[in-house]
């Protein structure tokens, strides 16, 4: 075996892994996007980019893409807002009782999904706890239910996605030096100033990716807008859904997934090269400035 040929001889497993359970499905879901439908007799075997224009131009859809969109966003703001001091208390904690909390926070991972979004409807039920705890407190006069909200499907999501950004934030935390927080100390920095100006820029990346793991499994999450969300407030998932199974125009519904996958991708690889772009900028004027002190 040639030296220079040796990496694509050991990859090539990989590459045909891929390109089996990967890469052939996405060529066929393109492919069916582009053939026609007609009710009654089905899937027309005739390339188009019907399905495409008929998306793209009606403001049903529009109304659906964007509802995922900010729903997604929400999620992932949250998740932030969330997960980041999280995963600062368990990085100071000692043993045993880091390991403790690290279990409770990954405890939503360890439950089947159907089985928690499940839990989340008792929940949110009109005759749910939440219901009955607000009535007896006097903060309602009759049965309040989040199901079919979008305050139900967000609290559903980061519920179980919140355990993403811990984790990412706090292996990013795991590489951080605990001398630059005893020398901002010794300098007379408070706490607050510690966390913005010495803490934070070093796990900005365990932000990054956390985030883009987050945006991502909550704009393509099914089973949690299904049942919180309903009919009422459907998203692209369950657009997909009912176009696959219900209406039966499989080639629509593939272009919707084809979209989909094409819109999750360009927003996360453009805001992964924004982040890192700063990330860049910061530094080259931290360079700066210590060169200009040393000059």
């Amino acid at each position: 075996m040639h030296k220079a040929t040796q990496p694509y001889w050991l990859s090539s497993p990989a590459l045909a892994f891929y390109c089996l359970f990967v890469a052939a499905p996405l060529a066929a879901t393109l492919l069916l996007s582009l053939n026609g439908y007609q009710d009654g007799i089905g899937i027309l075997p005739v390339l188009s980019s019907g399905n495409y224009v008929e998306i793209l131009s009606d403001p049903y859809f529009h109304g659906i893409f964007a509802r995922t969109l900010y729903l997604a966003l929400t999620v992932t703001l949250v998740c932030i807002l969330i997960g980041v001091p999280e995963a600062y208390i368990l990085y100071r904690m000692q043993p045993p009782w880091r390991g403790l909390f690290l279990m409770v926070i990954l405890g939503p991972l360890l439950i089947a999904v159907v089985v928690r979004t499940l839990g989340w409807a008792l929940i949110f039920g009109g005759a749910g706890v939440l219901s009955q705890s607000a009535q007896a407190l006097g903060l309602a006069d009759r049965p309040v239910s989040l199901m079919y909200t979008m305050t139900g499907m967000v609290i559903a999501l980061v519920h179980v996605l919140v355990p993403f950004v811990v984790i990412a934030v706090w292996a990013a935390l795991q590489r951080l030096d605990r001398n630059i927080e005893l020398a901002g100390e010794s300098l007379g920095a408070g706490q607050f100033t510690i966390l913005r100006r010495l803490v934070l820029p070093q796990v900005v990346p365990g932000i990054v990716s956390g985030s883009i793991i987050v945006f991502s499994l909550a704009a393509t999450a099914f089973a949690t807008p299904a049942i919180i969300g309903g009919r009422r407030l459907k998203v692209v998932a369950t657009l997909v859904y009912d176009e696959f199974l219900n209406t039966l125009n499989w080639p629509l519904g593939a272009a919707v997934a084809v979209i989909m996958l094409l819109a999750n991708v360009g927003l996360v690889v453009s805001y992964s090269r924004m982040m890192e772009r700063r990330r860049d900028q910061r530094q080259k004027k931290v360079s700066l400035a210590f060169k200009e002190k040393t000059v």
